[in-house]
């Protein structure tokens, strides 16, 4: 035994990178669920969402890039899903010149998917620049920041947008963000102005910046990083994803936590041989 431990200490770190890989490589091959909670922050966003009467409209502002795309789409996903089930307007902008080519389609797919009426019952403003100073014409007047959207058409002039001059005219805002314009800067610029009910999605390293602002009730709901969006996932297809569809967060997450318990069984078994391999080296 001690000397299997002694071995142990001197592994080759290739076969722990091997190991790693497995444990990584077997959750995208073979479906394996972990258990897992819902936070409260995400339940109280689900929550938020599943009370919005049907003909509601939401302002989604989709902030992020190729690189937050794999904690954040999920969410989006999800989101639009929560959203267009409910059978509620959706409008989306976004604040960041990279984001359109990943949000576009998504938004498409989904219309397609749920039946869903361009002009009616969803529209897609597209990118405006500014950071801070879009936000706040959002709020002010959106007709104004986005005259006309991808395609052509007067912002002004589509059905679903009759009677939503500013961001305040909105049943619920929704923010979908990576960093900076984002989640902040809608609660600085316009929630707390308006007084606007609103929920946030970001990435695992904004969450903690973000929840002073749920614990002061500026945010109606939060879900942060992957878990966030797995969690979220869960809530909106209690029943298992659609079929021909995958809940992307779901599987990723597995996919960490397997990673996680190889780690933390390495390092268990790394103390124990060494504690019990001390004193015959001494």
């Amino acid at each position: 035994m001690i000397a299997w431990l002694e071995r142990f200490q001197n592994l080759d770190r290739r076969w722990i990178f091997l190991g790693m890989a497995i444990a990584i490589v077997v959750p995208m091959l073979v479906p394996i669920s972990f258990a897992f909670r819902v936070d409260e922050r995400v339940q109280r966003l689900y929550d938020t969402v599943e009370a919005l009467p049907a003909g509601s409209t939401v302002l989604v502002s989709a902030d992020f890039d190729p690189t937050a795309r794999p904690e954040i789409e999920p969410f989006f996903r999800a989101h639009l899903t929560h959203l267009f089930r409910k059978n509620v307007r959706v409008v989306v902008v976004t604040l960041w010149d990279t984001a359109p080519p990943l949000v576009a389609p998504i938004i498409e797919e989904m219309a397609k998917k749920y039946g869903k009426t361009y002009g009616t019952d969803y529209a897609f403003l597209g990118f405006k620049p500014g950071k801070e100073l879009a936000i706040k014409g959002i709020g002010e007047n959106i007709y104004q920041t986005f005259p006309s959207d991808p395609r052509g058409n007067r912002v002004g002039d589509l059905p679903i947008m009759q009677g939503k001059k500013q961001a305040k005219d909105f049943d619920l805002i929704s923010s979908v963000s990576a960093g900076f314009p984002g989640t902040k800067e809608y609660v600085l610029q316009i929630q707390a102005q308006y007084d606007l009910p609103m929920i946030s999605s970001c990435t695992a390293v904004s969450g903690p910046d973000y929840i002073p602002y749920y614990k002061a009730h500026m945010l109606k709901g939060l879900a942060a990083g992957m878990p966030g969006s797995a969690q979220y996932e869960k809530l909106v297809f209690p029943d298992g994803p659609p079929e021909g569809t995958r809940l992307l967060a779901t599987q990723a997450i597995n996919v960490l936590n397997l990673g996680h318990l190889y780690i933390i069984t390495l390092i268990v078994m790394g103390n124990v041989a060494y504690f019990l391999t001390r004193k015959r080296a001494v």
